[in-house]
């Protein structure tokens, strides 16, 4: 997706086929490392977003903002996770009377190193990236926030069977087994996942950057973004909760009540030193640097192919 860093602006989109098409505008926020102010921080870098009425419980709405474009699911032992430094959250509009965001989710993360004896990142049921993560939640427009999610987990990257399921690693079935394990269940009833999956996004990279030659003249056009993952940020929220008056889908009177039509868009943001010029204090202020554009969607709308938690619905890709 194309669009450059550190904008403010927000653009809506109707969502018109059953499952979000991630969409957004040229020359606004996040990128696929095409946006030059973004690209060296790619563990701020909102790469898409989604939303769709969840096919598997049509209660409720999926959203998933992904970060961290074209990781190498090989790029060990430095393996890409959630910055600690960075707060990552999704916003929603649901009551266009009331000015900003109505909703706001805000995840921050931290790691530990539980083996500092050795550079592999899993050995002997112990990880030397554990990442962990708290959601905390504001319905106040960001006013306040209150904690939902005390202790989540983030799964280890998908490095191998070996690392995964051998008694010389996580001793786990299978990946799959840990991505069930890493679902948390907020206080306020969100289902939620925060891990690495495989980038769903199609774009021919190669031949958008070759003078434009899209589609290819002479070879077919490839996925650019195949075989690269994504780290996804995934919540599950009943309709009712996203609903400004707190009303179950049954009640909407029609597919596109506008009493259910909700903007959503996310956002990264690090912490910035400010140095007066008159006096030697420093503050510390909150800078975005990443902002995905809101796309506007209608929750009475059933989404099909997709389920919580994936963001293409597959397993993070392993080498």
């Amino acid at each position: 997706m194309k669009k450059n860093a550190i904008s403010t602006g927000r653009v809506g989109f109707a969502l018109a086929t059953a499952c979000l098409i991630g969409l957004s505008a040229t020359l606004m926020s996040s990128s696929h490392r095409e946006a030059p102010l973004i690209a060296n921080d790619p563990l701020a870098d909102n790469t898409d977003l989604y939303a769709f009425r969840s096919p598997d419980n049509p209660d409720k709405i999926t959203i998933i903002a992904n970060y961290i474009p074209a990781e190498l699911p090989f790029g060990g032992p430095n393996y890409y996770t959630f910055g600690e430094d960075i707060r990552y959250e999704i916003h929603v509009d649901n009551n266009i009377k009331t000015p900003g965001d109505d909703i706001i989710y805000r995840f921050t993360f931290r790691q530990e190193n539980e083996d500092p004896t050795t550079f592999f990142n899993i050995r002997l049921g112990k990880q030397n990236l554990k990442t962990t993560f708290r959601c905390e939640k504001s319905t106040n427009g960001g006013a306040s926030f209150y904690t939902i999610v005390s202790h989540g987990e983030v799964p280890p990257n998908n490095i191998g069977p070996r690392s995964i399921s051998s008694p010389v690693g996580l001793n786990t079935p299978d990946y799959n087994t840990l991505i069930d394990q890493s679902i948390a269940y907020a206080s306020t009833g969100e289902k939620v996942f925060c891990g690495a999956a495989d980038d769903p996004f199609f774009v021919d990279l190669g031949g958008v950057f070759d003078l434009g030659d899209l589609p290819r003249q002479n070879a077919q056009s490839r996925d650019g973004l195949g075989h690269y993952n994504v780290h996804s940020i995934c919540l599950q929220v009943d309709i009712s909760s996203l609903q400004k008056d707190h009303k179950p889908v049954s009640r909407a009177v029609s597919i596109l009540d506008p009493d259910y039509i909700i903007g959503v868009w996310a956002s990264a943001s690090r912490k910035k030193s400010v140095r007066s010029k008159l006096r030697t204090a420093t503050r510390t202020t909150t800078m975005t640097i990443s902002i995905m554009p809101r796309v506007v969607m209608a929750m009475t709308m059933i989404a099909t192919g997709c389920k919580f938690p994936g963001s293409a619905c597959r397993s993070p890709m392993k080498w």
